[in-house]
């Protein structure tokens, strides 16, 4: 569940960056979410 919400969010990121550039503030807060969900999944392979 957690990797398609991933994935999801990372097709938006690319998606952003292609129309409105690699540094728009709409790009860079969608890959902050992406980041924050990264997170977690690292976080929970370390908790296990």
């Amino acid at each position: 569940m957690l990797q398609l919400v991933i994935e999801k969010k990372r097709m938006q990121m690319i998606y952003l960056a292609s129309m409105t550039g690699m540094t728009s503030k709409k790009t860079i807060k969608c890959s902050q979410e992406l980041d924050e969900l990264l997170n977690l999944v690292q976080f929970k392979i370390q908790s296990c």
